[in-house]
């Protein structure tokens, strides 16, 4: 089995306030709470993902605390707000192990419409704010199995 953890990035302050946009107490508690809840269902992935982005890293770090600190944390190309699903889809494609993958809106839910054949290429299933989606591969096609928010 293959899971798949996509995970919107927690609240963040707004850019008036920072412009490197960080997570703000509360997003900082409210993910480290989903992250833990994760851990209780068993999520611990080979690899973390980000976008690069603060906020985005500071939610890979916290579930890399909760779920698995002996996974590589990394920052990837093709997992920004705006970037095409495409590549992240073709790159998962057999992939055997298990990711998480912090991220953004309107991206993740891209992604995961894509991952799971929603009909209509243009087509974005809606996806949990600051919350996460677990998929799995299993037989090569991504069906979600359970999706977590705070």
């Amino acid at each position: 089995m293959s899971l798949l953890v996509l995970v919107h990035h927690g609240d963040a302050v707004g850019p008036d306030v920072d412009p490197m946009r960080p997570l703000s107490s509360v997003g900082r508690a409210a993910t480290d709470r989903l992250a833990a809840a994760a851990a209780k269902r068993g999520v611990k992935p080979d690899v973390i993902w980000h976008s690069g982005k603060l906020r985005a890293r500071q939610t890979a770090e916290l579930f890399w605390k909760a779920c698995n600190p002996f996974a590589p944390l990394t920052a990837e190309r093709g997992l920004l707000p705006d970037d095409p699903p495409l590549w992240m889809h073709d790159r998962l494609t057999g992939e055997t192990r298990s990711i998480l993958i912090a991220g953004h809106m309107p991206y993740l839910p891209r992604l995961l419409a894509m991952l799971v054949g929603a009909p209509g290429e243009s087509r974005v299933l809606t996806f949990p704010l600051h919350g996460c989606v677990a998929l799995d591969a299993d037989g090569g096609q991504w069906t979600e199995l359970w999706r977590m928010e705070i």
